[in-house]
């Protein structure tokens, strides 16, 4: 067999296991895995990974870019967020595409993708909001005919006319169910968390409390009251929920209680989540933190990881909705104005690397599950993606075990002049990213060329190994 690249020296992260082996590249997919590959085919070009871990590329399937909220747009487009994404070993990416008024669900795809078009470095599709369901109801199959298999609902944001009503979700799930689709819920409970955003917007309190008032609005109830609502749908419905960006740990113990009783629910929880609490609101700049929903306490922070390793957990991504100092500064001191998000894509698998696998949390494999193999099952992408095995794309990230880079967003692909991290020393930034074949990170530094991301079609989601009592163990 002629290989066009060989990757030798590394220890690889296959679905089998960690394996000393070389693996073999022709064209865009990985042709061949075994040893002393070299000598079977000659003078094929080689990449040393010899000292570090090779390991399928990241899906963060989570992101925002260049999306219109909070009164401005988020600052990281298709060019600067892709270039990031490689950087921190994210060979694909899921995006939302968002109808606003008068918009069809097909309308917002064409609208992501002109977003994507000649500007993604990495291969990417998109979520489908639904905003409008007496409107979009009945577009929703010929969306899935197009190659769209997952869905979003939000339970919040009623200004900026995004909010689904029980009705919806229900009926929504019902049409998941028949289709073999997936809906992604974005679980706040609206009408108590409006009411305690109205108590705490005085001028007393916000000059007593600053940006602290950002998470003392939202107490962890407004989460786990919405994730249980949806979930009771999800179980009368038995259509396929996915329950994005988890931070508490009460919304964890309903996760793992429902997948218990066999209810089709699976969930996702943010690098934040795993590693930052809301001690960061008692800084000076403390308003930078503010997302949505926002950094909860150490004791969720526990609890998330303990979901990690017993299965109620099963994928991380970012949500990365990146705002620079100067957007975020339209506060002015009104909590209620603060552009809600973080910058993440650059850092999701170095924070993952380092305050999981080094820190003895998971193992690697565990994080290849998490970042990779998860998400490519359960949004539809799997096995062309999330997994090092022959026939599947040659997507890879080798990274150094012990290898540090100092977070510096003046160093950094994305457009934020600020990091969430900024100053933490992280092992696992890329040393060398492929996507389909294409080395386009080497030597830390992004070398691919904009506009080579592919969109990906699907047909299915939410497939994943069912968890049983063995699996889901605390």
């Amino acid at each position: 067999m002629k290989l066009d690249k060989i990757i030798t020296g590394g220890t690889v992260i296959t679905p089998g296991g960690s394996q000393k082996v070389d693996i073999g590249i022709q064209g865009e997919k990985i042709a061949a895995i075994g040893t002393d590959l070299i000598a079977q085919s000659g003078g094929t070009e080689q990449i040393d990974a010899s000292g570090h871990f090779v390991i399928p590329g990241v899906l963060d399937v989570h992101v925002h870019l260049a999306l219109p909220f909070c009164g401005t747009v988020s600052s990281d487009d298709y060019y600067s967020g892709t270039r990031a994404a490689a950087r921190g070993g994210v060979t694909t990416l899921i995006d939302f595409a968002i109808p606003f008024a008068g918009d069809s669900l097909q309308d917002a795809a064409d609208a992501w993708q002109k977003k994507a078009d000649g500007k993604a470095l990495i291969d990417y599709t998109f979520h489908i909001c639904i905003t409008r369901w007496d409107e979009h109801k009945d577009q929703i199959e010929g969306m899935i005919e197009s190659g769209f298999s997952t869905f979003k609902e939000f339970m919040i944001y009623e200004s900026e006319g995004w909010q689904s009503d029980d009705r919806a979700l229900f009926s929504t799930l019902e049409i998941m169910k028949k289709n073999g689709t997936m809906l992604l819920v974005h679980a706040e409970s609206a009408r108590i968390l409006d009411e305690l955003i109205a108590r705490h917007h005085t001028p007393e309190l916000m000059k007593q409390y600053g940006a602290r008032l950002h998470p003392m609005s939202r107490p962890n109830f407004i989460e786990a009251e919405a994730i249980q609502r949806a979930v009771m749908w999800c179980e009368i419905t038995g259509g396929q929920l996915y329950i994005v960006h988890m931070s508490t740990a009460e919304g964890a113990d309903i996760v793992k209680n429902a997948q218990m009783r066999g209810v089709p629910v699976l969930a996702e929880t943010c690098a934040q989540y795993l590693v930052l609490d809301d001690s960061v609101f008692d800084q000076e700049d403390g308003h930078l933190w503010a997302c949505c929903p926002q950094i909860k306490k150490q004791e969720d922070v526990q609890r998330l990881w303990k979901g990690m390793r017993s299965g109620e957990v099963s994928v991380v991504s970012t949500d990365t909705c990146t705002f620079t100092r100067e957007q975020k500064a339209m506060w002015e001191g009104d909590f209620t104005k603060i552009p809600m998000g973080l910058p993440g894509l650059e850092t999701l698998l170095p924070i993952v690397y380092t305050h999981g696998v080094r820190f003895g949390r998971i193992s690697i494999e565990e994080m290849c599950r998490k970042l990779s193999t998860n998400p490519a099952q359960i949004m539809g992408l799997y096995p062309k993606k999330g997994a090092i095995q022959v026939g599947a794309d040659a997507d890879l990230a080798i990274i150094h075990p012990t290898h540090e880079i100092v977070v510096d967003p003046s160093a950094m692909e994305t457009n934020a002049d600020w990091s969430p991290y900024e100053g933490w020393s992280l092992a696992g930034f890329a040393r060398t990213t492929l996507s389909r074949g294409d080395v386009i990170v080497d030597d830390y530094q992004v070398v691919g060329e904009a506009g080579r991301g592919q969109w990906l079609p699907r047909k299915t989601a939410g497939l994943v190994e069912p968890l049983t009592s063995e699996t889901n163990q605390t």
